[in-house]
């Protein structure tokens, strides 16, 4: 940032959705890949269920808190995306990103009051919290109940392709939490994103 004004990114309820979903997505990913490789899990196979179900029940109701929140607060301002430079302002970030940043280049969007993310971030937040989250619970929630899913599925099992999507998606938020974690440490220093997110201000 250019300007060293502080700036209350994170409210309380946005912080503690942010720990609940933290805790929760970091659990369901170690129970889901226990889940897939049970023989090799240092977690029994029916503790490895039980925590992964605990974990998405804790997930959906920390998501209602994010979607519920957005809407009756100003915070669905900063995933907004405007239909100017809907192409440009993401590779303008891309290259910074790649090599900006390596040769000093300046921010090409730094934050402020009306900007908490640049237009990379915004728009990999909206496909994630938007479509991928919403898509992982309810395919998670229907193989905690496959009395409900569609038998077959061009002959295939509707339980097998849900429960493959329902892992497609998981490993997407995998690689999608390693790389917000790495945005994470840029800044001023490694650690001033991870102290925003647990005082409120940037």
């Amino acid at each position: 940032m250019a300007t060293s004004k502080k700036i209350y990114f994170y409210p309380v309820w946005l912080r503690i959705w942010h720990g609940l979903n933290a805790l929760g997505i970091v659990i369901l990913i170690v129970t889901g890949i226990s889940l897939q490789n049970i023989e090799s899990s240092f977690i029994g196979f029916n503790s490895a269920i039980n925590l992964h179900n605990i974990s998405g029940v804790v997930v959906t109701l920390g998501y209602l808190i994010f979607f519920v929140g957005n809407i009756i607060t100003n915070n669905s301002k900063y995933y907004i995306v405007k239909p100017k430079g809907f192409i440009k302002r993401p590779l303008k970030q891309i290259y910074y990103y790649m090599w900006g940043m390596f040769h000093n280049m300046k921010a090409p969007y730094p934050l402020s009051e009306k900007r908490k993310f640049n237009p990379l971030q915004k728009y990999f937040y909206i496909i994630v919290m938007y479509l991928v989250v919403p898509m992982v619970i309810i395919t998670g929630f229907a193989l905690l109940f496959p009395e409900i899913i569609i038998e077959n599925v061009y002959n295939l099992s509707g339980v097998f392709v849900t429960a493959i999507f329902h892992s497609a998606l998981g490993f997407f938020i995998s690689i999608f939490l390693i790389i917000h974690l790495y945005v994470a440490t840029i800044g001023k220093s490694p650690i001033d994103n991870f102290k925003s997110i647990f005082n409120g201000w940037h």
